[in-house]
């Protein structure tokens, strides 16, 4: 078995798309197709990193896929970005952990409350992503079976407070008025407007206007799933 179907095997076993993937490195979903198909390989940080995303190690991806013994060199910097870059100045976060929160205190994030303020009061998870806090989905306004991207109730997404926001980045917004942030696609049209996107081709209100009344919580690094 090659390093490319290793790879696809993992990444079929965890559910994933190739864009997701790839989304978990900001590159395309015909990278990892590269990938997959053996016409290029992963760099050595990319590896490690490869190896968190997909919950295998560096020595299964590359066992015997060229057919020799492969020796990986990483270099501190590499190990240190993978998952344990992810504490917040100031606080007593768990190293390479990241706190499950409910919806309502992520509506209050940044504002009221912040990864010091929780301590044991909730779940600390590791994440493959980077960013300040990990939520469950609930609903199925993000449920998309079709498509690259789809996000089923119960699904774990980890959240970046620092990433700019951009069209087509999925994203947590609190709108005024409402209890509870909502999860949504970020749509940039031609004439410079913004809408909310629901991606699950059935929602009964696909698009809501964002407008002033709603503020980026912050951008989504990445899904999983609990086994």
């Amino acid at each position: 078995m090659s390093l490319g179907d290793r790879i696809r095997e993992k990444r079929k076993a965890k559910g994933w798309s190739g864009q997701q993937l790839g989304d978990v490195f900001g590159i395309s979903r015909s990278s990892v197709s590269d990938w997959e198909r053996g016409a290029t390989r992963p760099d050595p940080d990319k590896l490690v990193r490869l190896a968190d995303a997909l919950n295998t190690s560096v020595e299964y991806l590359l066992d015997n896929s060229d057919g020799k013994p492969v020796v990986i060199t990483q270099s501190p910097e590499s190990v240190k970005h993978t998952i344990t870059d992810r504490n917040v100045a100031g606080t007593d976060q768990p190293a390479g952990k990241l706190p499950v929160i409910t919806w309502a205190q992520a509506g209050e994030w940044g504002e009221k409350l912040n990864a010091k303020d929780l301590g044991d009061s909730v779940e600390w998870v590791t994440s493959p992503y980077p960013g300040e806090f990990v939520l469950r989905v609930v609903g199925d306004s993000m449920y998309n079976p079709g498509g690259d991207l789809s996000f089923r109730d119960g699904d774990l997404i980890s959240v970046s407070t620092q990433r700019e926001v951009a069209h087509k980045k999925l994203v947590v917004v609190q709108r005024r008025g409402e209890a509870v942030p909502t999860f949504k696609q970020y749509l940039v049209e031609n004439d410079g407007s913004v809408l909310l996107h629901a991606l699950n081709p059935s929602w009964p209100n696909k698009y809501l206007p964002f407008d002033g009344d709603c503020r980026v919580v912050g951008v989504v690094t990445g899904q999983w799933r609990e086994h």
